[in-house]
């Protein structure tokens, strides 16, 4: 296998001609086969969160460098590799392979940008699957979704705190362009699953980069004993189950997820329902990214202090899973509540680059916005992390994305209460760490996407649009794209 790294900064992109923009840096493994693509026609996919995937053209040739498609990040933006490869967000480079050069100067040249999303290129894996073994994944629940190698889809299992890479075989390639609007989606579900839309709760969405065609995680029925499904969306009337009885997958246990406890009927155990005082172990996992190499996790944990993010190598390895499985826990100033927590877990996050360093933005209940850097994620190791935004209490962050609108990068988080908030990103990190209480807002701003209302659930499409889940004033939900703000 080998793996081409390009870096790119401060990128201005007409997607559909092939010199808009400048890209000062060019960095690509050494010892990659010879290819023959030129610029005209070498085009890649980068994405920001986690998920999706947007087209570029390159406006000079990556030089006698293997050209098949890659999606990676590399860690700091240095191009290297290492025999433990990395892994970018829901897409693989996760293949060993030499340490590149670069010169002192490109090096400080790269360095002088302090603030950049994680980018993403594809990277075409020969036996993405090899590692997989034949079965029926034993799914107690399904929650949090995220891609990683082409075709693999992660599946946290809260109730089981578990997580299983499954090969869904749907490598593209992806439609250019395509729009979606799927009215009651809930309902529809519901026909395939042979119940009423009542008995049907969307889960997460994750939009698969290959090949752009929408997941979702599905309960049917309510409580514990709901069954989990995943639903393959391929066009407004193309809805399947994704069969489960006989797939490739693997499955990484979590070696400190809290005991199960029975929710008191008067909590209930729908979504957002009491889980965290009735059965903590519901939220042993709340949050899923696929980032160089590893498959980063949030959610708690059975320890003292139990807000945790987990590190866990992929593909899965039975010498590794004892040790990666274990979390880090965390630890923030809450500027709302006006004090420090270790119980409450990160409810969604999205990799960002910091000062040239990969870094997660993650939002918690009452909407604290933290930074975390992922060199600090280790194996029973405790972090403090940085306090950089209160966006308002009394609300629940639900999901979160990171993109580009007129050169500038922004944060877009769906929320309980507080509508789709657009989050500014500029100066992050010179921006000082909250750690005195707060009344309502303070640290980075944001403005209200008021055109969009109701939004459960969004995943990147690509560089202009996301998907989204919204539930109407009627209570149905629709399945959208929608234009970035």
């Amino acid at each position: 296998m080998v793996v081409v790294v390009v870096v790119v900064v401060d990128v201005d992109v007409d997607v559909n001609g092939a010199g808009a923009g400048d890209w000062p840096v060019n960095v690509a493994a050494p010892g990659a086969a010879a290819g023959t693509a030129t610029a005209e026609h070498n085009r890649n996919r980068i994405r920001n969160r986690n998920r999706n995937p947007f087209p570029f053209p390159f406006p000079f040739p990556m030089g006698p460098q293997d050209r098949r498609r890659s999606r990676c990040v590399s860690k700091p933006f240095l191009c290297r590799r290492t025999a433990s490869a990395k892994m970018s967000p829901h897409n693989p480079i996760g293949y060993g392979g030499k340490e590149s050069t670069m010169s002192q100067a490109m090096l400080s040249a790269l360095r002088s940008f302090t603030l950049l999303p994680l980018l993403v290129l594809p990277l075409a894996a020969e036996n993405v699957s090899g590692d997989l073994k034949e079965g029926a994944p034993d799914l107690k629940s399904a929650g949090p979704l995220a891609f990683g190698p082409p075709g693999i889809l992660f599946v946290a299992d809260p109730q089981g705190a578990s997580i299983f890479a499954i090969d869904t075989g749907d490598r593209g390639p992806a439609a250019a362009g395509k729009e979606l609007k799927i009215e009651s989606i809930d309902e529809k579900i519901a026909g395939l699953l042979g119940t009423s839309g009542r008995e049907v709760a969307i889960n997460d969405l994750a939009v698969n980069p290959a090949s752009g065609k929408a997941y979702l995680s599905v309960s049917r029925g309510l409580g514990p004993n709901a069954a989990p499904v995943i639903v393959r969306v391929s066009g407004a009337s193309d809805l399947q189950v994704l069969p489960l009885e006989k797939v490739r997958f693997a499955k990484v246990q979590l070696a400190d997820a809290p005991a199960v406890q029975p929710a008191s009927a008067e909590e209930g155990t729908g979504k957002g329902k009491g889980q965290r005082r009735g059965n903590p172990r519901l939220e042993s996992i709340t949050d899923l990214a696929f980032v160089e190499g590893q498959l980063l996790v949030a959610g708690l944990s059975n320890e003292e202090f139990s807000s945790t993010l987990r590190s866990i190598p992929y593909p899965f390895k039975l010498d590794s899973l004892k040790e990666g499985a274990k979390g880090t826990s965390v630890e923030i100033y809450h500027g709302s509540h006006g004090k420090l927590e270790t119980n409450s877990p990160v409810r969604t996050f999205t990799p960002f680059v910091i000062g040239g360093e990969p870094h997660l933005f993650a939002a918690y209940t009452c909407t604290p916005l933290v930074t975390i850097p992922l060199s600090k994620l280790k194996p029973g190791a405790h972090l403090k992390g940085k306090t950089v935004a209160e966006l308002g209490n009394g609300n629940r962050p639900l999901d979160m994305v990171v993109y580009k609108k007129d050169g500038k990068d922004y944060l877009l988080i769906a929320n309980s209460r507080r509508g789709i908030m657009k989050v500014a990103t500029d100066g992050v990190e010179k921006t000082e760490s909250i750690a005195e209480p707060v009344k309502d807002t303070k640290g980075l701003t944001y403005e209200t996407v008021s055109a969009w209302k109701g939004i459960d659930q969004l995943d990147r499409l690509d560089e202009k649009s996301a998907l989204v889940v919204r539930k109407t004033d009627a209570g149905s939900f629709v399945l959208e794209t929608l234009p970035l703000p």
